[in-house]
């Protein structure tokens, strides 16, 4: 029986679907191609979740009077696959066109200059610093069980036992630092990372300088008045010079206190109030 002309000319339902999947898997595979790898891609680092933000604040108190001079936010923390390291990494992301002047050519270069020297276990550990025109990226060991106060957070306080082991790990990284001339200044339950294992790894050196040994028998004294309030020593909330391993070694004890208690010592809501209770009790 002849064929109808109808039925020649009827296409196939699934015949389309095919041609078209085929053309637009062609033209994604031709795209890929085409497309040229990041920075960070050439470098063998392919970004994943971001896990943190952050920002860089100055203040500077006269008297009374409290002035912030900046508070913008200005990086963010990746995670990262790394071909070269065969590893997941952090990376921070500083943005030029958002951080300040003086944070840029200041306190990151001061940054990345004090953690390449610096290599102990309960340190975040420098991997990489990697600059265009538009951002700086520092590649850093990734610790994957979160901070200390996300813990803290979580089960109220710290035992006896961990909190001993995670203080001692906290003095070890920061004896480690002052004999090599390093004060952190911003040493802080956030600021206290967990690796795989759970021990501590002292991170973000945003803060810090290096070259501060003693000089004939004198520690060098700082005037950069930075940190956070809960965590900083009277002299920094005062704002007269300070000796920052002193000041360094307060927030230990900040830190500390918040393990055992699940709270901090002072409450920083108010600086004016916070300011009457570090005179009363400690000037």
């Amino acid at each position: 029986m002849p064929t109808s002309v109808s039925s020649l000319h009827k296409s196939n339902p699934g015949s389309s679907a095919n041609a078209t999947a085929t053309v637009t898997t062609a033209a994604i595979a031709l795209d890929l191609k085409d497309k040229k790898p990041t920075v960070l891609e050439t470098h063998g680092y392919f970004l994943g979740k971001t896990i943190g933000t952050g920002s860089y604040a100055t203040v500077r108190t006269y008297g009374d009077n409290i002035t912030h001079l900046y508070d913008s936010n200005h990086h963010k923390i990746k995670v990262a696959r790394s071909d070269r390291h065969d590893s997941d990494v952090a990376i921070k992301i500083v943005s030029k066109f958002s951080a300040p002047a003086d944070y840029l050519k200041k306190f990151l270069p001061r940054e990345i200059e004090v953690v390449k020297g610096l290599r102990h276990p309960n340190l975040i550990r420098f991997l990489q610093a990697i600059e265009t025109t538009h951002r700086v990226y520092i590649v850093m060991e990734y610790a994957k069980n979160g901070s200390l106060l996300d813990i803290i957070r979580k089960d109220q306080y710290i035992d006896e036992i961990r909190a001993r082991k995670w203080f001692r790990q906290l003095v070890d990284a920061v004896d480690y630092c002052h004999e090599r001339g390093v004060v952190h200044r911003d040493i802080k339950c956030e600021n206290m990372l967990m690796d795989v294992e759970w021990n501590i790894k002292l991170s973000d050196f945003g803060f810090a300088r290096g070259h501060l040994k003693p000089k004939n028998g004198q520690l060098p004294l700082s005037e950069t008045f930075c940190g956070s309030y809960a965590y900083a020593s009277p002299e920094i909330l005062r704002g007269i010079p300070y000796q920052p391993q002193y000041a360094d070694i307060w927030s230990m004890g900040v830190v500390l206190f918040a393990m055992v208690y699940g709270r901090l010592p002072f409450d920083d809501s108010n600086y004016r109030e916070l300011i009457k209770v570090i005179n009363n009790t400690f000037c």
